[in-house]
């Protein structure tokens, strides 16, 4: 199957703003009190970040939101938000968006972006870790408080923390030039540790509250305890009974 040509560009309208709203809506379910408005938007343009909007036929199927940020003395970004059409989430358009975000940031000087996203999700640790070239060395405890997972569809797990890893996005890494360019890259050194995850942590959650509080738990203290360690993610390999993070030494 052909994939559909996807046109990205940025977000300046308050209309192309107000679309973005829409889709965070349809796309994350989220109460009206999680959904990052309009003026939030506006703000972060004017304030050195920025909206990249993905087209279909001239119709917004995904964005990214960007925010400045510094490292130390140096500027950088922090990847907000990225969302995108649920029905069209296999056809590369998350890639498209943080490819053009890179883009982005190296026309302005800015080598390094960095996000959060829930460890336990596979395919969201394969794309960034894998596709992106990302690496991890801090786990975030509850970063935005319990309960945040719920939505309306998930009212069940209201009492689960919200856990997140930092993926540190360096964007001249010898990983994500290789990566940028369409080749294949083989990480040098040894697997030292792994850490193994859910195949589907989104249907477990919900079926097996509890168990999947226990596993959250052991997860958490096994990132922590290799962090400490000076251990690092850099890879991830997939399965559909044991998908698992691999660290090396720095």
């Amino acid at each position: 199957m052909k994939r559909p040509e996807i046109d990205i560009r940025e977000i300046e309208t308050v209309k192309e703003m107000e679309d973005c709203i829409t889709m965070q809506k349809k796309v994350f379910g989220s109460p009206e009190l999680e959904i990052s408005p309009v003026r939030h938007l506006i703000v972060a343009r004017y304030a050195g970040g920025f909206t990249l909007g993905a087209y279909l036929d001239g119709k917004l199927v995904g964005f990214g939101l960007t925010l400045p940020m510094f490292r130390g003395e140096e500027k950088a970004f922090y990847s907000h938000m990225t969302a995108v059409e649920a029905n069209l989430q296999s056809l590369g358009i998350g890639a498209k968006l943080k490819w053009a975000q890179r883009d982005r940031a190296l026309a302005v000087g800015v080598n390094y972006i960095k996000w959060t996203y829930q460890p336990v999700l596979a395919r969201n640790a394969f794309f960034n870790i894998e596709r992106l070239g990302a690496t991890i060395s801090e786990y975030m405890p509850n970063f935005y408080g319990t309960g945040a997972e719920a939505n309306e569809v998930k009212k069940q797990v209201e009492e689960v923390d919200s856990d997140r890893l930092f993926a540190d996005w360096n964007l001249n890494s010898p990983k994500v030039v290789a990566l940028s360019n369409g080749e294949d890259y083989i990480e040098s050194g040894e697997v030292v540790r792994t850490i193994e995850i859910p195949p589907n942590w989104n249907e477990f959650v919900v079926k097996e509250t509890k168990k999947a509080i226990a596993e959250q738990e052991r997860i958490k203290h096994e990132f922590q305890t290799a962090f400490a360690e000076g251990l690092i993610v850099r890879g991830f390999e997939r399965s559909e009974t044991n998908p698992k993070y691999l660290l090396y030494k720095e």
